[in-house]
């Protein structure tokens, strides 16, 4: 059976690297029926904080990577000791004393020779031993180090499928040399394409090394997330991007993955967003949309009207680009008293609209019919009355009623603000200057 793990260190955040390197190890598990195993690296006592696990757990959990055994490395120092204190007894490895540290650590010592690995991805990497110095197994202070932990519970746990980022390439001929010493099976091993900004070298907090917690806060959906992370370094033929994750699971093989370094592209993730966005139930968006509303003073407790809310929400869909759009988009809906952007104000509403305003207002009122479908005919006909185009006068009435020059079409803002409320902001503007 395949077993892969996810192994992350509690000294931080879970970042799109990292969450990459998990999708890509529980994606393959699953193609092959097999074990997604987690692994939390949290020998680093210093670094290592609870507040990053729970983070680390929480945002695997959103998007949706269930794992099916959980290690702390922490709980297992014993068995560490235990393999090194072995390799001691077989003449592998000696002991130490590292500078003006206190006890004696346990080193490996390294026997020159070529060292050969058939990477799924990236085909045969050959490495020279004699350029390896000789490997520390356990520190003074008795903590394993990362290879040497790595190698015991990839063993132990049965690990036959090393996927990670190939940025740990250097420790593969190093861990490999452990096996050996420990007389113990090597797992097939993968190593990812790094994922870049889009300006060149590393991701940096600027071009998208922020925690995933932080794409959630922002309003990015799970799956649209997880979709585009697939698309750094894979991708499912057919110039398709829009996946959904059971076809992907149907798909993937890791050996399909590029070699080359993959792009991190906000704007492209914004669409992918949009994409999911788009088609997403209106319910539960809204759930995700109320705890925002209710911060915001836009509505009360429970005391609101769930239906009409979640027409707004479908009015916005097509248009959002993150869940916390709407919230900022919708505020005219919302407001009692908008503000109106200064050049938009300039640019549409400079001149005397009275006129226009007035008959407008007098033709809602006589509205028996307050829907789209009338709304629209008589807004149509009166342009053509005061011989102008229709257009002329869409755009003062929007940044009247909305305060902005963009957003739904025109006669669904007047349908769902309703007859009043229209009214009343048209009305400030009738005898006025602009």
């Amino acid at each position: 059976m395949v077993r892969v793990r996810f192994a992350p260190s509690p000294t931080g955040f879970l970042h799109i690297g990292g969450a990459r390197t998990a999708l890509f190890n529980w994606i393959y598990a699953q193609a092959q029926s097999g074990k997604f195993i987690l692994r939390i690296e949290d020998t680093d006592v210093l670094r290592s904080k609870q507040e990053y696990v729970d983070e680390i757990l929480d945002s695997l959990s959103w998007l949706g990577f269930k794992w099916d055994e959980t290690y702390f490395q922490g709980k297992r120092i014993s068995l560490y000791r235990e393999h090194a204190e072995r390799l001691l007894k077989e003449g592998k490895a000696y002991t130490e004393k590292l500078g003006d540290k206190p006890g004696e650590a346990i080193i490996y010592k390294v026997t020159p020779r070529k060292i050969r690995v058939d990477d799924l991805i990236r085909g045969r990497i050959e490495f020279e031993a004699e350029t390896i110095k000789d490997q520390v197994l356990i520190k003074s202070d008795g903590t394993p180090t990362y290879n040497f932990a790595c190698v015991v519970d990839d063993a132990l746990m049965q690990i036959t499928h090393v996927i990670r980022g190939d940025d740990h390439i250097s420790n593969t001929p190093k861990q490999i040399m452990l096996y050996e010493a420990l007389g113990l099976p090597l797992p097939y091993f993968a190593h990812l394409p790094l994922i870049m900004g889009m300006e060149g070298g590393r991701l940096s907090k600027r071009t998208g090394a922020t925690g995933i917690w932080e794409y959630r806060k922002m309003g990015y959906l799970a799956e649209a997330l997880v979709n585009y992370l697939l698309l750094l370094s894979w991708a499912p033929g057919d110039n398709r991007e829009v996946i959904g994750i059971d076809e992907a699971i149907r798909l993937f093989d890791i050996k399909n993955v590029n070699k080359t370094a993959a792009t991190f592209d906000p704007k492209k993730l914004d669409w992918m967003n949009n994409q999911y966005l788009k088609n997403a139930d209106p319910e539960k968006l809204l759930d995700e949309l109320i705890p925002q509303l209710i911060e915001k003073n836009y509505i009360q407790g429970d005391n609101f009207d769930r239906n009409s809310l979640k027409s707004l929400v479908k009015l916005f869909q097509p248009r959002l680009t993150t869940i916390n759009d709407f919230p900022d988009w919708a505020d005219f809906f919302f407001l009692k008293e908008i503000d109106i952007d200064p050049k938009a104000r300039e640019k549409y509403l400079s001149r005397d609209f009275s006129r226009e305003f007035g008959a407008l207002c007098e033709r809602l009122d006589s509205l028996s019919d307050f829907s789209l479908g009338p709304i629209e005919d008589s807004f149509r006909k009166m342009c053509a009355e005061f011989g102008i185009e229709a257009k002329e006068l869409i755009h003062p009435v929007r940044v009247a009623l909305t305060g902005k020059t963009v957003g739904p079409g025109l006669f669904e803002v007047i349908y769902y603000l309703g007859r009043e409320r229209t009214k009343e902001r048209l009305s400030k503007f009738i005898n006025r200057e602009g």
